[in-house]
C-alpha cells in the first residue's frame, strides 16, 4: 500500500471518529481504581510534562519517573487542565497529594523524596478517597529506563 492510500485511510478514520492514540500507556491501580498513565522518563519528557493539552480523559495521567528519590517540585506552566499530583516514594507509597492550579508557575514539592510523580484531573484522588499513605500498584511492570 503506498503512502497516499495510508493518508487516505487516516483522513477516513479521524473524519469517521476514530481516534488514534499515538502514546503508548500503563496501568496503575490504586485502592482498587485503574488509571491509565503516560510515561515521563528523559529530561524531555519531564519539562514538556501534560503542557498544552486542553483536555485529559477522566481515568488518565502521567507518570514522571525520577534517577533517584529527591525533592522533586512540579508547576504547570503552559498546562491548562487542573491537574492533581501525588508524589510516591520507592516503594509506590503516596507521600504527599497536591492541587495544582492551570497556567501557574507555583511551585507544587514532595514532602519528602520521592521516585516518582503521578499527575491526573484535579479531584480524581479526592473522589475515590485516594490519601497519603495509600500505594500506587503497577509501577514494577512499568518500564524504567
Amino acid at each position: 500500500m503506498n503512502l497516499k492510500w495510508i493518508a487516505v485511510a487516516f483522513v477516513l478514520a479521524c473524519s469517521a471518529g476514530v481516534r488514534a492514540d499515538p502514546l503508548l500507556t500503563y496501568p496503575l491501580t490504586i485502592k482498587g481504581n485503574v488509571l491509565r498513565a503516560e510515561l515521563a522518563r528523559t529530561d524531555e519528557e519531564k519539562q514538556r510534562g501534560l503542557m498544552g493539552r486542553k483536555h485529559l480523559p477522566d481515568n488518565a495521567g502521567m507518570l514522571f519517573i525520577y534517577e533517584h528519590e529527591g525533592l522533586w517540585a512540579m508547576w504547570m506552566k503552559n498546562t491548562y487542565v487542573p491537574l492533581s499530583v501525588a508524589f510516591l516514594d520507592r516503594n509506590g507509597v503516596i507521600l504527599n497529594i497536591e492541587d495544582m492550579q492551570p497556567l501557574t508557575e507555583d511551585s507544587h514539592q514532595a514532602a519528602k523524596p520521592a521516585k516518582y510523580a503521578l499527575e491526573v484531573n484535579q479531584g480524581w484522588f479526592a473522589k475515590r478517597g485516594i490519601k497519603r499513605g495509600d500505594r500506587v500498584e503497577g509501577l514494577r511492570k512499568v518500564p524504567h529506563q
